[in-house]
């Protein structure tokens, strides 16, 4: 007998997934979270009490849809702090196409180190706004370029942005606060950061450190020494596989690293890790387990107030500045 039944917890996991003989309590983001010996005779609704009780110890999520300044709706996933007191705050922005229920492995694992970490979905450049670029573009790459290079989209991230900050500060201000992004994510960051660009979009520099997995070198959006104005502390990351969409060679990708003037910066590369590695498609579990280890290390040492230096480990070639 092979039962399979599908719940709606309270708590914000959707789709929990209770299946086969052996018990194993599945997400849909495909992590495994509790294990039983089931009897396989239990019908589906003793099931699905056993279902809720296993969840019931799991890290609670949840999604909010907030106001935006222009009347529209945010949508955030929202992986709240396991710890008392008004925690550090990680907004996380995916890249063009995604959405807030992506990046999950960062999101827990900033959950689980006792950040309060948000994963924000933008609308203008989500899914369904790269489809419409797509066909009007008549092809993927040039979709997304057209995509990445639109002011009006990155105005309407700056929009999301302020609606997360806003909605997170009504119930207690961070001590410390972050904005991490991955390829379109990544940006965002760079301009809410301050580096200068040639579509007119102004970042307000609200955070106390960045991290940017797979940013872009000089391009239609960024010139040249785009980013040698960025005062605060950044992470790049990026990976031996991870072409850039312009030029087609990852190195390009560390070249807002070069501009960046001295400060508390550092650059990691991850030997095979291609661009949706980072966001957790694919063989990503090497790619996952670098980028946690550095992002960790260099948003908690901010955080106690001291930018250490990037951790040593194989498959990850370090700078710092």
């Amino acid at each position: 007998m092979n039962t399979r039944i599908t719940l709606e917890p309270p708590g914000g996991y959707p789709g929990l997934q209770l299946q086969g003989r052996f018990g194993v309590l599945f997400f849909r983001d495909g992590t495994v979270r509790k294990e039983a010996s089931l009897d396989p005779s239990f019908d589906a609704a003793r099931l699905a009490v056993i279902g809720l009780l296993l969840a019931a110890g799991c890290p609670a999520q949840q999604l909010v849809q907030v106001p935006r300044s222009d009347g529209a709706q945010t949508p955030l996933r929202v992986y709240p702090a396991g710890v008392g007191g008004c925690a550090p705050l990680a907004l996380i922005s995916p890249g063009a196409g995604g959405s807030q229920d992506g990046y999950t492995y960062l999101a827990k694992a900033l959950q689980e180190d006792g950040w309060r970490a948000i994963v924000i979905g933008h609308k203008e450049s989500g899914m369904g706004a790269l489809r419409a670029d797509m066909r009007e573009s008549h092809g993927l790459k040039k979709g997304l370029r057209q995509l990445v290079n639109d002011p009006a989209a990155y105005d309407a991230r700056m929009m999301d942005i302020t609606a997360a900050l806003d909605w997170a500060g009504k119930s207690c201000k961070a001590p410390f606060a972050a904005l991490l992004g991955h390829s379109m994510g990544a940006r965002t960051v760079m301009l809410e950061a301050g580096a200068k660009n040639k579509l007119g979009v102004k970042g307000q520099d609200r955070f106390d450190a960045y991290v940017a997995m797979s940013p872009d070198g000089p391009d239609p959006t960024f010139p040249e020494n785009a980013w040698n104005g960025i005062k605060k502390p950044m992470l790049i990351l990026t990976g031996t596989h991870d072409k850039s969409m312009q030029t087609g060679d990852y190195r390009s990708r560390t070249i807002p690293y070069d501009s960046l003037p001295p400060g508390c910066n550092w650059l990691g590369v991850i030997d095979g890790a291609t661009h949706m590695n980072f966001a957790g498609i694919g063989l990503a579990a090497p790619t996952e387990k670098l980028t946690l280890l550095e992002t960790k290390a260099f948003l908690d040492g901010l955080h106690a107030g001291k930018c250490g230096t990037p951790v040593e480990a194989a498959g990850i070639t370090l700078k710092n500045k």
